[in-house]
């Protein structure tokens, strides 16, 4: 079957690669019908996720069973699923405080051996192990596309604005957000933000064509270099700041203003991807008195309740996918996503 494989920084490429069977009786296999390349695919493609040369990378699909183990209770062969980005095992100590993305033996899709060495999903197949909780059936009349969004972006976005599964922080209606970076967990988390009741939704990035899509949504655009949005928060909040900042880029810069756009006794929802050591004003963070949440996102924890959001079109993340593309098409597809002059493409195998 055919496979995309990171090589090296830059270097994506579409090789042949034995077809998946199940091992363990939890196990299943998924023919792929749809997959995403996301933002922390980027972080591979650019060395800063250090995997393997040769892994198969992503963590995103929609598919069909074509083979289940005997202990695979909840989906079955012929059944159109979707998956989560990570496994969970359901019986260790965090599982059973719902805290699924921390799981003792959870493994991510596409990352190599640090998280699991658990090949990716941009493939014609993908072993799915912990397949009754990795899986869920697509609700009918969910297009793939947007199905594709509940395994990740959506529920990560869902992560940011209201907190883990586990231990959840509704936004209070009436409340103020800012998500900096419009990227598609960014601009999922402004669309959750506004369901939830948000009165005031501010969205920095410096690309016109995102600013404008969040615009759409709801929200107030406030170009990152070409206006001063510390200046324009304190304007739209009566100077206190907000009571939730999202930041969904993963850079030291975006979490310093994320800090400092939040009000006094505020929250700082990190959702960006770190890989690295990162510089942080702590005399801000402390007489501020500020709030953090950050890491993985719970979507297996997530997972009923986005896919009901989408269901009922309360989230439609379809605006995002700008590019479709074939699975052969891969490196090229990479090279587009980092020129940004993609927001989400999918490819079909």
């Amino acid at each position: 079957m055919r496979v995309v494989t990171f090589q090296g920084p830059g270097d994506v490429r579409v090789e042949e690669r034995p077809e998946p069977e199940p091992v363990a009786p939890d196990d299943a296999v998924v023919r792929v019908e749809a997959t995403g390349i996301c933002g922390s695919d980027l972080h591979i493609y650019h060395g800063r996720v250090a995997i393997e040369p040769g892994f198969v990378i992503g963590h995103e699909y929609v598919g069909t069973v074509v083979a289940a183990g005997d202990a695979v209770s909840e989906v079955a062969v012929g059944d159109r699923v979707l998956g989560t980005y990570c496994t969970a095992c359901g019986r260790c100590f965090f599982c059973r405080r719902g805290e699924y993305h921390k799981c003792d033996a959870g493994r991510v899709f596409g990352h190599g051996a640090t998280l699991g060495s658990l090949p990716g999903a941009q493939a014609e197949q993908v072993a799915v192990p912990n397949a009754n909780l990795t899986l869920r059936r697509v609700p009918e009349g969910l297009t793939d596309e947007v199905a594709l969004f509940a395994g990740d972006v959506a529920g990560t976005g869902y992560h940011a604005v209201c907190g883990d599964a586990a231990r959840p922080e509704p936004l209070e209606p009436g409340s103020s957000v800012a998500v900096l970076g419009l990227g598609p967990v960014g601009l999922c988390a402004v669309q959750v933000a506004r369901a939830s009741g948000a009165s005031l939704v501010v969205a920095v990035d410096s690309v016109e064509d995102r600013l404008r899509m969040a615009g759409s949504f709801g929200a107030v655009p406030v170009h990152l270099t070409e206006e001063d949005p510390r200046a324009r928060v304190k304007e739209l909040t009566g100077g206190r700041g907000v009571d939730l900042s999202v930041e969904a880029v993963g850079h030291p810069e975006a979490l310093d203003l994320a800090c400092r756009l939040a009000r006094k006794a505020g929250t700082v929802s990190v959702t960006g991807v770190y890989a690295e050591r990162a510089e942080v004003h702590m005399g801000v963070v402390w007489i501020k008195a500020l709030s953090w949440r950050t890491g993985h996102a719970n979507v297996i924890g997530h997972l009923d309740r986005v896919l009901a959001m989408l269901s009922g079109g309360v989230l439609d993340p379809s605006p995002l996918v700008t590019h479709r593309m074939s699975l052969d098409e891969a490196p090229e597809a990479y090279a587009l996503y980092d020129r940004r002059e993609a927001l989400k493409i999918v490819l079909r195998p």
